[in-house]
This record gives structure tokens, C-alpha cells and sequence, in this order.
């Protein structure tokens, strides 16, 4: 081999190893992102929703939509105060969560089951406040005293109808985790249906609104009976790279994962949230709540 030849292997190897530094870096740099910057801040995604048989009664009526705080993880009692802070200068009517409100690896506390009440107690709503188990909070004995104490409704496999001045009303129905038990999603709506199933067409609700953990149980029931069905579990993928979208995709959310669907005449919203599961990490998927304002036009 001559020094020419030589000088090319050296070179090529100098290249070698300048790219795997700067991929190194990059890589570090990206994980340090996405730790610590990723995970951090609030972000707040509106959302107009358009039906147009809604009653004049619900116009401009605002829900938000929160979900998946994972408490315990890297969400604390500093990161829920400053959420609860931001939700009421919405002013909303209606607050949901659908479910991981609590991290399965936390060790829940007296102290931090006082935090959670006093931080969640805080959230003001005009109308009301309505809460569903995600697969997290269903180790959590806990969670049903935490919610009841915290002057949420406990909507799991139940309903409520929500008045304003006249006697049209809108339906809200809410289904525990599908991730565990035995009961079938359907035989969990069996209360809404015999409910809808009594009424005559002239006293059908307004607008029928659900509350839904895993999003990919949608196609298990008749979703058609459902205007609006808000959903969380997925993330939106949590970790997202440019023009492959989500990276991370749990299971129950490998369907339906991305913010927003229109299946026929049913719109599905399904919230980023708020905190992070198994890895804690999030790339350009920064913590976020929605906020859905509704309208006839």
C-alpha cells in the first residue's frame, strides 16, 4: 500500500469518526431536549367544534379536556397547581378527565393524596367537573376518593344529562379503563343505551358527549350515537419525529393515536396530555390540555 492509498484510508477514517461524534452529540443533545425541555411548560390546544342542530342553549359552551397527568412520575404538586392555574383562566363550563390521572409507579401518600385533592378542588367549572379511570389509576383504590373529594364526578360506566335554561340537555357518558375486568365496553354503555333506548326522538338528548381512556375501543360499540367522544391513553405518540409522526404508540392506541378524527358524523379529540408512561421523555409533543369551544355554525 502506498502513502496515497493511505492517506484515503485516513482520511475516510477521520470522516468515520467525525460523523459518529456529531451523532453522539446530537443523539445526547436530543435526549437531554427531550427530558428536560420536552416534558416541560403547558400548552393549551383550542378547538372549534361545529354541529349544526346544536341547541342556542350549549353555544359557545367550553370543555376542557384533560388527561394522562401520570402524577408521581415527573408531574408534581408545582407542575398540577400551575395546570389548575391556566384551566381557570379559560373559565370553562365543563372540566373531564379521561383517566392516568395517578402514575402506576407511584407510591401514593397521605400527603400526596392531599395534594392531589387540593390541587384538583381548585379547578373551576361553571357547570361541572367529570372524571373516568385510565389502566394507571386502576391499581388505586384511592382514586374514587380522590376524585369524590375533589367535587369531580365519578363517571365510570355511568351517564349524566346537563341542563342550562331550557329542558333540552346534553348527555355525557363515561367508560372505565378497557384495558382490565371482565366487562365488555358494550356491556359498560348497557346503562346509556337502555337510557337513549326509552326516550322518544322528541326528547332525545341535544348532543351526546363520551369520555373514553383507550381510544381504539371506539370500534368495539356503536360509537354513531355519540356527537363527540374525547378520548387520551395514546399520548399522540408522546415522542413524535417530522413527516413519521408518532414514534411511541401503546397498545389500545395503535389505531387512533393522532389528535383528531372525523369517523362519519362522530368527531374523536384525543388529548396529548399532560405527563409521560415507561419512558420520560417527550419530543415535539410538548404537555398540553384542550380546550373545545361548541357552536351551531
Amino acid at each position: 500500500m502506498d502513502n496515497e492509498d493511505i492517506k484515503k484510508d485516513v482520511f475516510k477514517m477521520k470522516k468515520i469518526i467525525i460523523f459518529l461524534i456529531i451523532f453522539t452529540l446530537s443523539f445526547c443533545l436530543v435526549l437531554i431536549y427531550s427530558r428536560y425541555v420536552g416534558t416541560k411548560g403547558i400548552k393549551i390546544k383550542e378547538y372549534k367544534i361545529a354541529y349544526s342542530e346544536l341547541s342556542n342553549d350549549f353555544y359557545g359552551l367550553k370543555i376542557v379536556h384533560l388527561t394522562d397527568i401520570h402524577y408521581g412520575r415527573i408531574t408534581f404538586k408545582k407542575e398540577l397547581n400551575e395546570i389548575v392555574e391556566k384551566i381557570n383562566l379559560t373559565k370553562p363550563d365543563i372540566v373531564v378527565i379521561t383517566g392516568d390521572l395517578i402514575d402506576k409507579d407511584t407510591k401514593l401518600n397521605k400527603k400526596n393524596i392531599n395534594e392531589l385533592i387540593l390541587c384538583l378542588s381548585k379547578i373551576d367549572a361553571r357547570i361541572e367537573k367529570y372524571a373516568i379511570k385510565g389502566n394507571h389509576d386502576y391499581k388505586f383504590k384511592e382514586w374514587n376518593s380522590i376524585i369524590s373529594n375533589s367535587n369531580f364526578v365519578d363517571l365510570n360506566d355511568s351517564y349524566d344529562l346537563i341542563y342550562t335554561d331550557s329542558n333540552k340537555n346534553i348527555l355525557i357518558t363515561g367508560v372505565s379503563t378497557n384495558s382490565y375486568g371482565k366487562k365488555t365496553i358494550k356491556e359498560k354503555l348497557s346503562s346509556t343505551d337502555n337510557y337513549l333506548n326509552s326516550l322518544d326522538k322528541k326528547n332525545k338528548p341535544n348532543y351526546s358527549i363520551l369520555l373514553i381512556h383507550e381510544p381504539d375501543f371506539i370500534d368495539e360499540f356503536d360509537y354513531k350515537k355519540y356527537n363527540l367522544i374525547l378520548a387520551g391513553h395514546s399520548h399522540n405518540g408522546q415522542v413524535r419525529i417530522p413527516i413519521i409522526g408518532a414514534v411511541i404508540k401503546p397498545d389500545y392506541a395503535k389505531k387512533y393515536y393522532d389528535e383528531h378524527y372525523k369517523i362519519n358524523k362522530t368527531d374523536l379529540y384525543i388529548s396529548s396530555g399532560i405527563g409521560v408512561s415507561s419512558i420520560n421523555f417527550r419530543l415535539l409533543n410538548p404537555p398540553s390540555f384542550n380546550l373545545y369551544r361548541l357552536t351551531n355554525r
